[in-house]
């Protein structure tokens, strides 16, 4: 078992979960990263989902196209995914090179992603934030 501090942490909190990236992660701990966020969205039924970048200061492609893809893979187990506390410097680099969000949501801060989350349940009906139910 690895006794250095946690690269990311993943908390629940009410009916979503907050997974907080610590520190640059290489592509197999990213890879790591998305199984084990994705497993707990599946877990705790999690209706929502907020990762928060705020520590990093650099996202390259392979990390930025593996957060869309967890956004994706949320979406199919009914949750739905914002990307928290991107950094200028980071935002610049991203659009510069192509390598935006897609349709990943975006928000400010911790506080924000919350609120945003908060106003979609409040705003759709019990199945719509991003669940598949019967046709």
């Amino acid at each position: 078992m690895n006794s250095g501090p946690a690269l990311v942490s993943i908390l629940r909190q009410g009916s979503y979960l907050v997974a907080s990236v610590h520190t640059a992660l290489d592509d197999s701990q990213m890879l790591r990263f998305q199984k084990d966020l994705i497993t707990a969205i599946s877990e705790n039924r999690a209706r929502g989902v907020i990762i928060d970048v705020a520590a990093l200061d650099v996202l390259d492609s392979f990390g930025t196209r593996t957060l869309r893809d967890i956004g994706e893979m949320a979406r199919l187990g009914g949750a739905v995914t914002v990307l928290v506390g991107i950094q200028p410097d980071v935002a610049f680099a991203m659009v510069q090179l192509g390598m935006g969000p897609g349709s990943l949501a975006t928000a400010l801060d911790l506080e924000d992603g919350l609120a945003y989350l908060d106003r979609l349940s409040e705003s759709e009906p019990p199945n719509a934030l991003g669940a598949v139910g019967p046709a």
